[in-house]
């Protein structure tokens, strides 16, 4: 938002402050200006002209030779360039002596052997914007309105004494995008008083006997996008360029000047922060205005000359034919103001911001009424701008104001809210003492009414132009703004705190990712949108989950929310492979996306899960060690280190029917029956098939629910730390021959329940399988480990001990010493 420093004055009193000073003042007060710009960019000793006379010069086709009326005793020779000078016009003359931007210097001056003394202007060599210029003034000099004085200081006729702050609004502020909305902000900071402009029927509007209500109707078919539509007609309007102070406005604020009706509304827009539509009334068929949704199929061509084709979420303003207007966006060119215009049906409303934002979005038209649009506007302003427009209209235009205004409403929302503030709510938040007297004093420059505080409750009746202000800590938040952040005192934070730690979720992730990294492994972040097929064809461990379709896709591969980490991991195994890098360690921690629903209703359960891909060799090329190619097993120790740590020991249960595994190198991980035996993830390697599919050697893939994983975590008892042993120990071994089928790891739980305290370690040292077993059968040949925290065990104990081990074994899984 651009604001000139002279407009703002019509509304405030800033005397005594500089445009600079303002600025800081606005900047501590919370509204945050970028720069503060001096319209004049270094013009000096330039003054209006006159052209009396305009001849061609007597050697150069492209000059001609002018005789300008300055004010002074004689007239000027000037020598110009310009292909528009003509005799008759008011133009800017540069006097010897003058200074231009970049202190261009004038002097006197031969041109082709004629004098001359001084330089008529162009807008440009002025240091104006010429593209905020109407269109005719953009080439060749500056041609000035028939009433302006001759002789007259150019900085004073085009405002260029003037500065302009650009504000940095945050979106809450919506209330400083307008002339109006920045007086009350610095009336507030300064303790002084906002001045209106006078809107009331009579008062400037030259109302004519017609009543307007005999002219036009109006209606709201979609109450849903506008609450309240007003509109005024006006008779008689004559089409011009604006009066220099009104240009010199819209220029300041960034707008160009287009004639006197446009930039009336306009000037409006930036006074009250209300935009306004003016329509040629005589292009309105069947004088009859409503506010409704588009219908399928029409059409309309913008003020811009593009044809829109509109959807039935677009919001219109039509006549009796069709759509004149989009809603809060653009007018149509169908009802266009142009120069032939003699009635004007001015227009102003409420609408939905977000019926417009999604309009202007969808069209890609954002427009300065739309972005006010979007913010929301004051529905109490709705009528007073209306009247200031038509006020303007009646004085700038000569146009004839028909009596009464032509309304509808569908629910607008009260001109005020009221809320309730404690004076000790206020102080403990911002550790002040200030009394319940500078409070409402504070409220009072505010412009917010209070009443007299009851039980302690001061009542706070908060103006519909600040709409950011909802809740009493908003309330606090002005009051801090007011009283000054330089001075609220510094203090210590008081009440209950809580330190900060991580959850044991947080804290197990962050663990599993160090250990990861520690033994070698590369973290990879996949996408949580995947293809449809990766998605139906592996769910992972929630079979019977739905797939989750986006309803927009970017693309077909990234169009279903993930149930499984590993197709993505394969991806990123793939594409690195393809690229010359077969040494795969990978690992994701991620979130997957699970529902029991066709048809979502109701939001996705999301499940953190872990992921790791190991492919390729062991370890890289080296002169001491022989290449070998990862396993199973190099997966299962990875996994150890994580269940070590959580205390948690996994049970490993073969599986053959698990889709994309090798049906001989998988396996399903279950907790411990005491920890309610849940399946919580699966390892083993890729099917021959699957590999060659995604174009992959030999890969191992786990994964494993974490959520899940930590619950069961969680429930166990926190580590405890035992002291080094004192006392020596015993090793024995055993051989055991049992059926195939039975799990080493089943033996070794049966032998710890067997050898209780006594037994401090049990391990697998060896596996045989032969024929002369018999069939079926293997051999497995484990270790035990026997000690007493407390004293050294006779060779007794140590035997008894293991031979209730072995008996376990035999009774259990059939097992028969090896001979």
């Amino acid at each position: 938002m651009k604001v000139s420093f002279k407009w703002l004055s019509r509304y405030v009193d800033i005397s005594g402050y500089t445009a600079k000073e303002l600025a800081e003042k606005l900047t501590r007060g919370g509204i945050e200006v970028d720069i503060v710009e001096a319209r004049n960019q270094g013009v000096s000793g330039v003054v209006v002209g006159y052209v009396r006379e305009r001849e061609k010069h007597p050697d150069a086709d492209k000059l001609s030779v002018c005789k300008v009326d300055v004010g002074g005793d004689e007239l000027l020779q000037i020598v110009c360039g310009a292909a528009n000078v003509a005799a008759g016009q008011k133009v800017p003359v540069a006097l010897v002596g003058a200074v231009l931007p970049d202190n261009f210097k004038i002097k006197r001056a031969k041109l082709r052997g004629v004098e001359s003394h001084g330089m008529i202007c162009s807008a440009k060599e002025l240091g104006l914007n010429d593209k905020l210029l109407p269109k005719e003034q953009q080439e060749g000099i500056l041609v000035l309105p028939e009433d302006t004085e001759i002789g007259a200081s150019i900085v004073d006729v085009l405002g260029l004494d003037d500065e302009v702050l650009e504000l940095d609004l945050t979106p809450n502020r919506s209330d400083c995008l307008s002339m109006l909305g920045v007086a009350y902000e610095v009336a507030a900071l300064l303790g002084r008083e906002v001045r209106l402009p006078d809107t009331e029927p009579g008062s400037g509007l030259h109302e004519s006997g017609a009543a307007a209500a005999e002219r036009v109707s109006v209606s709201i078919s979609a109450p849903e996008g506008c609450s309240h539509y007003t509109a005024r007609y006006i008779q008689g309007v004559r089409i011009a360029p604006s009066p220099m102070w009104l240009q010199n406005a819209l220029i300041a604020a960034g707008v160009r000047p287009i004639n006197n009706v446009v930039d009336i509304t306009n000037y409006v827009m930036l006074e009250y922060g209300q935009p306004l539509h003016a329509f040629d009334a005589a292009r309105v068929r069947g004088g009859r205005i409503d506010v409704r949704f588009a219908r399928a199929g029409e059409r309309l061509v913008t003020l811009d000359g593009a044809e829109r084709e509109l959807e039935p979420h677009m919001l219109v303003i039509a006549d009796a034919e069709g759509p004149i207007a989009l809603a809060g966006v653009m007018g149509g060119l169908n009802s266009e103001v142009t120069a032939d215009t003699v009635d004007i049906l001015l227009e102003s409303a409420k609408f939905a911001g977000s019926v417009v934002r999604r309009t202007s979005r969808q069209l890609g038209l954002r427009s300065e009424a739309s972005l006010r649009f979007e913010k929301e506007t004051d529905p109490a302003i709705v009528v007073p701008a209306l009247n200031r427009a038509a006020a303007l209209m009646a004085e700038l235009a000569g146009g004839r104001v028909a009596t009464g205004i032509v309304e509808t409403k569908t629910g607008v929302k009260p001109a005020h809210l009221d809320l309730s503030l404690s004076l000790d709510r206020v102080n403990g938040y911002l550790g002040t003492s200030l009394s319940m007297l500078e409070v409402k004093t504070i409220f009072g420059r505010l412009g917010f009414e209070t009443a007299e505080p009851r039980d302690g409750e001061l009542e706070v009746r908060v103006p519909s132009r600040r709409g950011d202000i909802t809740r009493d800590v908003d309330l606090i938040e002005e009051i801090a703004r007011l009283h000054g952040y330089d001075n609220i005192p510094t203090t210590l934070m008081s009440g209950v705190t809580t330190p900060g730690k991580l959850t044991p979720a947080q804290r197990l992730r962050r663990t599993v990712r160090r250990l990861l990294t520690g033994a070698g492994l590369h973290e990879a972040i996949g996408y949580s949108l995947s293809d449809e097929a990766s998605v139906r064809d592996y769910a992972g461990l929630f079979p019977d989950a739905k797939p989750i379709g986006l309803s927009m896709p970017m693309s077909a591969e990234r169009s279903v929310l993930r149930r499984s980490l590993i197709p993505e991991l394969l991806s990123i195994a793939a594409y690195n492979r393809n690229r010359g890098q077969r040494d795969l360690a990978l690992f994701e921690i991620g979130r997957v996306f699970v529902t029991d629903e066709e048809k979502l209703t109701r939001l996705p359960q999301e499940h953190t899960m872990l992921a790791v891909l190991l492919a390729g060799r062991r370890h890289g090329a080296h002169w001491k060690v022989k290449p070998e190619p990862v396993d199973f097993y190099d997966m299962k120790g990875l996994l150890e280190k994580v269940t070590q740590y959580a205390g948690v020991e996994l049970q490993y249960v073969p599986v053959s029917d698990r889709p994309w595994f090798h049906p001989g190198r998988t396996a399903e991980l279950r907790l411990p029956d005491s920890l309610g035996g849940e399946t919580v993830g699966v390892v083993g390697q890729l099917h021959p098939e699957t590999q060659q599919a995604r174009d992959l050697d030999d890969t191992y893939v786990l994964e494993l629910n974490l959520d899940a994983f930590g619950r069961a975590a969680a429930s166990v008892d926190e580590l405890q730390y035992d002291p080094l042993p004192r006392f020596p120990s015993s090793a024995r071994d055993a051989a055991v021959v049992v059926d195939k089928s039975v799990a080493a790891g089943e033996l070794i739980r049966t032998a710890r329940q067997a050898g209780g305290l006594l037994l401090a370690e049990a391990g697998v040292f060896d596996v045989y399988v032969d024929d002369k077993l018999g069939a079926g059968k293997k051999s497995v040949a484990l270790s035990f480990v026997y000690r007493d925290p407390e004293r050294t065990l006779t060779d007794e104990e140590v035997q008894q001990a293991h031979d209730r081990v072995v008996a376990a074994l035999a009774a259990e899984h059939g097992a028969e010493l090896r001979g």
